[in-house]
Protein backbone atom coordinates (compact mmCIF):
# COMPACT_ATOMS: atom_id res chain seq x y z
CA UNK A 1 0.00 0.00 0.00
CA UNK A 2 1.64 3.28 -1.16
CA UNK A 3 -0.56 5.65 1.28
CA UNK A 4 -0.38 5.58 5.13
CA UNK A 5 -2.80 3.54 6.78
CA UNK A 6 -4.60 5.23 9.84
CA UNK A 7 -7.06 3.02 12.20
CA UNK A 8 -9.78 4.49 14.33
CA UNK A 9 -10.51 1.98 17.09
CA UNK A 10 -14.31 2.87 18.84
CA UNK A 11 -13.89 2.36 22.42
CA UNK A 12 -16.80 4.15 24.13
CA UNK A 13 -19.44 1.30 24.69
CA UNK A 14 -20.80 0.81 28.02
CA UNK A 15 -20.89 -2.71 27.75
CA UNK A 16 -23.91 -2.89 30.15
CA UNK A 17 -25.07 -6.67 29.05
CA UNK A 18 -21.35 -7.74 30.82
CA UNK A 19 -22.46 -6.82 34.18
CA UNK A 20 -21.61 -7.10 37.11
CA UNK A 21 -18.31 -7.86 35.54
CA UNK A 22 -18.55 -4.55 33.11
CA UNK A 23 -18.67 -1.05 34.81
CA UNK A 24 -19.11 2.36 33.65
CA UNK A 25 -15.12 2.61 34.33
CA UNK A 26 -14.03 -1.02 33.14
CA UNK A 27 -16.67 -1.90 29.93
CA UNK A 28 -16.55 -4.87 27.38
CA UNK A 29 -13.36 -3.72 26.21
CA UNK A 30 -11.56 -3.82 28.71
CA UNK A 31 -12.54 -7.30 29.95
CA UNK A 32 -10.43 -9.74 30.01
CA UNK A 33 -13.44 -12.44 28.42
CA UNK A 34 -11.29 -15.28 27.31
CA UNK A 35 -7.64 -15.15 28.21
CA UNK A 36 -4.69 -12.80 29.58
CA UNK A 37 -6.01 -9.88 27.41
CA UNK A 38 -8.59 -7.63 27.03
CA UNK A 39 -10.55 -7.00 24.09
CA UNK A 40 -9.28 -3.62 22.83
CA UNK A 41 -5.85 -5.49 23.19
CA UNK A 42 -6.72 -7.60 20.96
CA UNK A 43 -8.25 -5.30 18.63
CA UNK A 44 -4.99 -3.29 18.43
CA UNK A 45 -2.45 -6.21 18.15
CA UNK A 46 -4.25 -7.83 15.32
CA UNK A 47 -3.08 -4.89 13.44
CA UNK A 48 0.31 -5.40 13.91
CA UNK A 49 1.77 -5.13 10.82
CA UNK A 50 -0.87 -3.58 9.28
CA UNK A 51 -1.48 -0.04 11.11
CA UNK A 52 1.77 1.34 13.00
CA UNK A 53 0.90 2.13 16.09
CA UNK A 54 1.51 5.75 16.26
CA UNK A 55 -1.29 5.90 13.62
CA UNK A 56 -4.27 3.96 15.68
CA UNK A 57 -6.31 6.21 17.38
CA UNK A 58 -8.63 5.32 20.10
CA UNK A 59 -11.83 7.35 20.71
CA UNK A 60 -13.43 6.99 23.97
CA UNK A 61 -13.96 8.85 26.98
CA UNK A 62 -13.39 10.60 29.89
CA UNK A 63 -13.75 7.71 32.73
CA UNK A 64 -12.34 5.09 30.67
CA UNK A 65 -9.10 6.96 29.52
CA UNK A 66 -6.53 5.16 32.64
CA UNK A 67 -8.10 1.64 31.58
CA UNK A 68 -7.32 1.83 27.82
CA UNK A 69 -3.63 3.59 28.84
CA UNK A 70 -3.42 0.52 31.18
CA UNK A 71 -4.00 -1.93 28.89
CA UNK A 72 -1.97 -0.22 25.77
CA UNK A 73 0.85 1.07 27.16
CA UNK A 74 2.58 1.39 24.07
CA UNK A 75 -0.24 3.44 22.52
CA UNK A 76 1.00 7.49 22.32
CA UNK A 77 -0.89 9.05 24.82
CA UNK A 78 -1.69 11.67 22.52
CA UNK A 79 -4.00 8.89 20.70
CA UNK A 80 -6.13 8.17 23.34
CA UNK A 81 -9.09 10.50 22.77
CA UNK A 82 -11.88 11.02 25.32
CA UNK A 83 -14.80 12.63 23.51
CA UNK A 84 -16.30 15.71 25.66
CA UNK A 85 -19.90 14.06 25.42
CA UNK A 86 -21.62 10.99 23.11
CA UNK A 87 -22.89 12.24 20.15
CA UNK A 88 -22.79 8.93 18.26
CA UNK A 89 -20.32 7.23 15.68
CA UNK A 90 -21.04 9.95 13.26
CA UNK A 91 -19.19 12.85 15.17
CA UNK A 92 -16.62 10.36 16.74
CA UNK A 93 -16.11 9.17 13.29
CA UNK A 94 -15.32 12.93 12.08
CA UNK A 95 -13.33 14.07 15.19
CA UNK A 96 -10.82 11.34 14.59
CA UNK A 97 -10.79 12.31 10.46
CA UNK A 98 -9.91 15.47 11.62
CA UNK A 99 -7.42 14.43 13.89
CA UNK A 100 -5.94 12.12 10.70
CA UNK A 101 -6.21 14.48 7.86
CA UNK A 102 -4.01 16.56 10.16
CA UNK A 103 -1.21 14.16 9.74
CA UNK A 104 -2.06 13.07 6.24
CA UNK A 105 -4.81 14.37 4.26
CA UNK A 106 -3.85 11.64 1.32
CA UNK A 107 -4.63 8.64 3.92
CA UNK A 108 -6.64 5.54 3.91
CA UNK A 109 -8.46 5.34 7.48
CA UNK A 110 -10.36 2.18 8.94
CA UNK A 111 -12.74 2.27 11.43
CA UNK A 112 -13.14 -0.85 14.30
CA UNK A 113 -15.12 -1.23 16.88
CA UNK A 114 -12.94 -2.01 20.06
CA UNK A 115 -15.10 -4.99 21.38
CA UNK A 116 -14.99 -7.43 18.60
CA UNK A 117 -13.75 -11.38 18.73
CA UNK A 118 -11.66 -12.45 15.62
CA UNK A 119 -10.09 -15.62 15.75
CA UNK A 120 -8.23 -15.48 12.20
CA UNK A 121 -6.24 -12.43 12.37
CA UNK A 122 -3.87 -13.58 9.34
CA UNK A 123 -7.36 -13.90 7.47
CA UNK A 124 -8.79 -10.62 8.52
CA UNK A 125 -5.32 -8.92 8.16
CA UNK A 126 -5.38 -9.74 4.62
CA UNK A 127 -9.12 -8.61 3.74
CA UNK A 128 -7.99 -5.57 5.25
CA UNK A 129 -5.14 -4.73 3.20
CA UNK A 130 -7.31 -5.55 0.01
CA UNK A 131 -10.05 -3.49 1.24
CA UNK A 132 -7.15 -0.86 1.97
CA UNK A 133 -5.73 -0.75 -1.40
CA UNK A 134 -9.45 -0.63 -2.93
CA UNK A 135 -10.48 2.25 -1.42
CA UNK A 136 -7.28 4.04 -1.80
CA UNK A 137 -7.59 3.20 -5.59
CA UNK A 138 -11.11 4.37 -6.01
CA UNK A 139 -13.16 7.04 -4.71
CA UNK A 140 -15.41 4.67 -2.98
CA UNK A 141 -16.17 3.02 0.52
CA UNK A 142 -15.53 -0.65 1.22
CA UNK A 143 -17.15 -2.52 3.86
CA UNK A 144 -16.54 -6.03 5.88
CA UNK A 145 -19.12 -7.96 5.92
CA UNK A 146 -19.52 -11.66 7.52
CA UNK A 147 -20.76 -14.43 6.68
CA UNK A 148 -23.86 -15.27 8.02
CA UNK A 149 -23.95 -18.66 9.64
CA UNK A 150 -27.17 -18.54 11.26
CA UNK A 151 -30.45 -16.31 10.57
CA UNK A 152 -29.54 -13.84 13.46
CA UNK A 153 -32.48 -10.92 14.21
CA UNK A 154 -29.94 -8.68 16.13
CA UNK A 155 -27.89 -7.94 13.35
CA UNK A 156 -27.90 -5.20 10.75
CA UNK A 157 -27.12 -6.84 7.24
CA UNK A 158 -25.74 -5.78 3.68
CA UNK A 159 -27.63 -6.78 1.09
CA UNK A 160 -24.60 -7.75 -1.87
CA UNK A 161 -25.17 -6.86 -5.44
CA UNK A 162 -22.63 -7.77 -8.50
CA UNK A 163 -19.18 -8.40 -7.96
CA UNK A 164 -16.09 -5.92 -9.13
CA UNK A 165 -12.52 -6.34 -10.16
CA UNK A 166 -10.38 -3.05 -9.02
CA UNK A 167 -6.92 -3.27 -10.08
CA UNK A 168 -4.57 -1.18 -8.21
CA UNK A 169 -0.68 -1.70 -8.95
CA UNK A 170 -0.82 -4.73 -11.00
CA UNK A 171 -2.96 -6.51 -8.68
CA UNK A 172 -7.28 -7.73 -9.30
CA UNK A 173 -9.05 -7.23 -6.19
CA UNK A 174 -12.63 -8.51 -5.91
CA UNK A 175 -14.76 -6.60 -4.28
CA UNK A 176 -18.90 -6.58 -4.35
CA UNK A 177 -21.34 -3.51 -4.60
CA UNK A 178 -23.36 -2.81 -2.10
CA UNK A 179 -26.78 -2.25 -2.99
CA UNK A 180 -28.67 -1.72 0.56
CA UNK A 181 -28.42 -1.35 4.67
CA UNK A 182 -30.31 -2.98 6.31
CA UNK A 183 -32.00 -2.93 9.87
CA UNK A 184 -32.42 -5.71 12.44
CA UNK A 185 -34.76 -7.68 10.69
CA UNK A 186 -37.31 -9.55 12.17
CA UNK A 187 -36.69 -13.35 12.64
CA UNK A 188 -38.76 -14.53 9.47
CA UNK A 189 -36.65 -11.93 7.34
CA UNK A 190 -33.69 -13.25 8.29
CA UNK A 191 -33.91 -16.29 7.33
CA UNK A 192 -35.30 -15.52 4.42
CA UNK A 193 -31.65 -13.31 4.25
CA UNK A 194 -29.90 -16.70 4.77
CA UNK A 195 -31.51 -18.56 2.39
CA UNK A 196 -31.68 -15.66 -0.09
CA UNK A 197 -27.22 -16.26 -0.06
CA UNK A 198 -26.68 -12.72 -0.93
CA UNK A 199 -26.74 -10.99 2.24
CA UNK A 200 -23.73 -10.61 4.92
CA UNK A 201 -23.83 -9.04 8.67
CA UNK A 202 -22.49 -5.20 8.78
CA UNK A 203 -19.56 -5.72 11.51
CA UNK A 204 -19.30 -1.92 11.71
CA UNK A 205 -15.38 -2.02 9.82
CA UNK A 206 -15.31 0.51 7.26
CA UNK A 207 -12.19 1.53 5.15
CA UNK A 208 -11.90 4.90 3.21
CA UNK A 209 -9.67 7.74 2.00
CA UNK A 210 -10.06 10.95 3.76
CA UNK A 211 -10.73 12.38 0.27
CA UNK A 212 -13.70 10.17 -0.15
CA UNK A 213 -14.66 10.48 3.50
CA UNK A 214 -14.75 14.29 3.20
CA UNK A 215 -16.42 14.66 -0.07
CA UNK A 216 -19.37 12.33 0.70
CA UNK A 217 -19.31 13.84 4.43
CA UNK A 218 -19.98 17.21 2.22
CA UNK A 219 -22.70 16.04 -0.16
CA UNK A 220 -24.87 14.24 3.12
CA UNK A 221 -23.34 15.57 5.90
CA UNK A 222 -22.34 19.50 5.66
CA UNK A 223 -22.30 19.93 9.65
CA UNK A 224 -19.77 16.74 10.20
CA UNK A 225 -18.01 17.75 6.89
CA UNK A 226 -17.44 21.25 8.66
CA UNK A 227 -16.05 19.91 11.43
CA UNK A 228 -13.84 17.70 9.88
CA UNK A 229 -12.16 20.23 7.68
CA UNK A 230 -12.06 22.87 10.64
CA UNK A 231 -10.74 20.39 13.09
CA UNK A 232 -7.90 19.70 10.71
CA UNK A 233 -6.92 23.01 10.27
CA UNK A 234 -6.77 24.07 14.12
CA UNK A 235 -3.68 25.18 15.92
CA UNK A 236 -5.43 24.09 19.19
CA UNK A 237 -6.76 20.43 18.91
CA UNK A 238 -7.79 19.61 22.36
CA UNK A 239 -9.69 23.32 22.67
CA UNK A 240 -11.83 23.57 19.19
CA UNK A 241 -12.88 19.66 20.54
CA UNK A 242 -14.15 20.86 24.08
CA UNK A 243 -15.46 23.90 22.18
CA UNK A 244 -17.45 22.04 19.61
CA UNK A 245 -17.75 18.80 19.52
CA UNK A 246 -20.61 18.68 21.93
CA UNK A 247 -22.70 21.24 19.58
CA UNK A 248 -22.75 18.51 16.96
CA UNK A 249 -26.32 16.52 16.05
CA UNK A 250 -26.29 12.97 17.69
CA UNK A 251 -26.20 10.53 15.00
CA UNK A 252 -24.71 6.92 13.73
CA UNK A 253 -21.75 6.96 10.86
CA UNK A 254 -24.60 4.83 9.22
CA UNK A 255 -27.57 7.51 9.08
CA UNK A 256 -25.15 10.08 8.39
CA UNK A 257 -22.70 9.13 5.15
CA UNK A 258 -23.21 4.88 4.87
CA UNK A 259 -26.56 4.72 3.82
CA UNK A 260 -26.62 7.25 1.43
CA UNK A 261 -23.02 6.99 -0.03
CA UNK A 262 -22.63 7.48 -3.66
CA UNK A 263 -20.52 4.01 -4.17
CA UNK A 264 -20.03 1.30 -1.39
CA UNK A 265 -18.24 -1.79 -1.77
CA UNK A 266 -18.42 -5.25 0.33
CA UNK A 267 -15.89 -7.36 0.96
CA UNK A 268 -17.45 -10.58 2.70
CA UNK A 269 -15.44 -12.25 5.96
CA UNK A 270 -15.45 -15.38 7.52
CA UNK A 271 -12.63 -14.63 9.62
CA UNK A 272 -14.12 -16.39 13.20
CA UNK A 273 -15.90 -13.59 13.88
CA UNK A 274 -18.11 -12.72 16.83
CA UNK A 275 -19.13 -9.81 18.06
CA UNK A 276 -19.79 -10.60 21.90
CA UNK A 277 -22.65 -9.45 22.64
CA UNK A 278 -23.72 -11.22 25.46
CA UNK A 279 -23.09 -13.91 28.10
CA UNK A 280 -24.22 -16.28 25.63
CA UNK A 281 -21.60 -15.16 22.84
CA UNK A 282 -19.07 -15.47 25.62
CA UNK A 283 -19.85 -19.01 27.35
CA UNK A 284 -19.36 -20.84 23.65
CA UNK A 285 -15.76 -19.97 24.60
CA UNK A 286 -16.08 -21.68 28.00
CA UNK A 287 -15.74 -25.05 29.04
CA UNK A 288 -19.15 -27.22 28.78
CA UNK A 289 -20.26 -30.21 30.02
CA UNK A 290 -22.37 -32.53 28.38
CA UNK A 291 -25.56 -30.97 29.70
CA UNK A 292 -24.75 -27.74 27.80
CA UNK A 293 -23.29 -26.00 31.39
CA UNK A 294 -20.73 -23.29 30.41
CA UNK A 295 -18.45 -23.08 33.75
CA UNK A 296 -16.09 -20.73 34.28
CA UNK A 297 -14.04 -20.66 37.64
CA UNK A 298 -14.91 -22.65 40.87
CA UNK A 299 -18.46 -24.08 40.21
CA UNK A 300 -20.05 -27.28 40.78
CA UNK A 301 -23.42 -28.75 38.90
CA UNK A 302 -25.89 -31.41 39.31
CA UNK A 303 -28.92 -32.05 37.71
CA UNK A 304 -28.70 -29.02 35.50
CA UNK A 305 -28.59 -27.82 31.93
CA UNK A 306 -27.47 -25.30 29.66
CA UNK A 307 -26.80 -22.44 32.59
CA UNK A 308 -23.65 -20.38 32.06
CA UNK A 309 -21.56 -19.56 35.23
CA UNK A 310 -18.65 -17.42 36.07
CA UNK A 311 -17.16 -16.90 39.15
CA UNK A 312 -14.19 -13.98 39.67
CA UNK A 313 -13.26 -15.06 43.03
CA UNK A 314 -12.81 -17.95 45.48
CA UNK A 315 -16.22 -18.63 46.01
CA UNK A 316 -17.89 -21.78 44.62
CA UNK A 317 -20.70 -21.47 42.51
CA UNK A 318 -22.97 -24.62 43.09
CA UNK A 319 -26.10 -25.51 40.81
CA UNK A 320 -28.92 -27.90 41.67
CA UNK A 321 -32.33 -29.02 39.48
CA UNK A 322 -31.42 -25.40 37.45
CA UNK A 323 -31.79 -24.68 33.69
CA UNK A 324 -30.94 -22.16 31.49
CA UNK A 325 -29.63 -19.36 34.53
CA UNK A 326 -26.70 -16.86 34.02
CA UNK A 327 -24.99 -16.79 37.54
CA UNK A 328 -21.95 -14.33 37.73
CA UNK A 329 -20.21 -13.92 40.89
CA UNK A 330 -17.82 -10.65 41.69
CA UNK A 331 -16.52 -8.99 44.93
CA UNK A 332 -19.19 -7.03 45.40
CA UNK A 333 -22.32 -8.38 43.41
CA UNK A 334 -24.03 -11.27 41.95
CA UNK A 335 -25.93 -11.87 39.11
CA UNK A 336 -28.82 -14.20 38.52
CA UNK A 337 -30.61 -13.98 35.48
CA UNK A 338 -32.30 -16.02 33.47
CA UNK A 339 -30.68 -16.73 29.93
CA UNK A 340 -33.13 -16.24 27.63
CA UNK A 341 -33.11 -12.78 28.96
CA UNK A 342 -29.64 -11.99 28.78
CA UNK A 343 -30.28 -8.75 26.51
CA UNK A 344 -32.14 -7.50 29.45
CA UNK A 345 -29.22 -7.21 31.64
CA UNK A 346 -29.09 -3.53 30.46
CA UNK A 347 -32.54 -3.24 31.93
CA UNK A 348 -31.80 -4.39 35.30
CA UNK A 349 -28.31 -2.60 35.35
CA UNK A 350 -30.70 0.77 35.24
CA UNK A 351 -32.35 0.16 38.79
CA UNK A 352 -28.94 -0.83 40.10
CA UNK A 353 -27.29 1.74 42.75
CA UNK A 354 -24.67 4.31 41.35
CA UNK A 355 -21.50 2.42 43.51
CA UNK A 356 -22.40 -0.47 41.29
CA UNK A 357 -22.15 0.71 37.86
Amino acid sequence: MTRQVFALILAGGSGTRFWPLSRNEKPKQLLKLFDDETLIEKTVNRLEGLVPIENIVVLTNEAQVPGIRAALPSLPEKNIIAEPARRDTGPAVALAAGWVAARDPEAVMMVLPADQLITDNAGFQSILRSACIAAGATQSIVTLGIKPDWPCPGYGYIERGETVSINAAGIEHSVVKVKQFREKPTPELAEQYLEAGNFSWNAGIFIWSLSTLTTELQMHSPELFQFVSDLSSTDDFNTFVKQNFETLTKVSIDYALMENASQVYNIEADVGWDDVGGWPSVAKYFPQDDEGNAIRGTGTVVDSTNNIALSTGQKQIALLGVDNLIVVETEDSILVADRRKADDIKKLVEKLPENLL
